[in-house]
């Protein structure tokens, strides 16, 4: 839906030796909601990605269509389903484990009792294993904004005004 009344127009591909013409978006067009929309807090609430949860499911929860997904996404200026979505548990633990084949509860770093990464020689430094720095990356990913259902259809006429 995001891209569907984008502009359209002709393009030319060369494949091979031929060429051949398709009507393609105007994926140029860098859309945003207006930050002073989002710069109100009392048009989101926060709300928490359960395990499995993909933003089609979670605009179709919250407002009844999933081709709103592309609403969750920008009002949380997320772009990229694999980097900016927290992985579902079974696709954490196959995560950590390609990433430290053979070190997944090594130490990753050390932290003070205030949870900055210090030395290890510092005063109280505890260290953070590989397993509990990815554990806490991925969980913090889970909270998001979702903007108000009664919102939706000021957002689609302010994203329709701006193509």
């Amino acid at each position: 839906m995001y891209f569907k009344d984008f502009p359209k127009f002709l393009y030319e591909f060369k494949i091979g030796s031929q060429n051949q013409t398709t009507i393609v978006s105007d994926i140029t067009r860098n859309i945003r909601f207006r930050r002073d929309l989002l710069a109100n807090v009392t048009v989101y609430d926060e709300y928490d990605i359960v395990d499995g949860e993909t933003p089609e499911i979670i605009a179709e929860k919250i407002y009844g269509n999933a081709e709103y997904h592309w609403i969750i996404m920008l009002a949380n200026d997320r772009y990229d389903y694999l980097e900016d979505f927290p992985l579902s548990s079974y696709e954490l633990e196959k995560d950590i484990a390609a990433k430290y084949p053979s070190n997944v509860y090594g130490t990753h770093h050390y932290e003070d009792a205030n949870g900055y990464v210090v030395n290890s020689t510092a005063t109280g430094a505890v260290s953070v294993s590989n397993y509990e720095y990815e554990n806490r990356r991925n969980e913090a990913k889970r909270r998001i904004k979702i903007v108000s259902p009664n919102l939706i259809g000021t957002i689609l006429r302010n994203f329709k005004e701006l193509l």
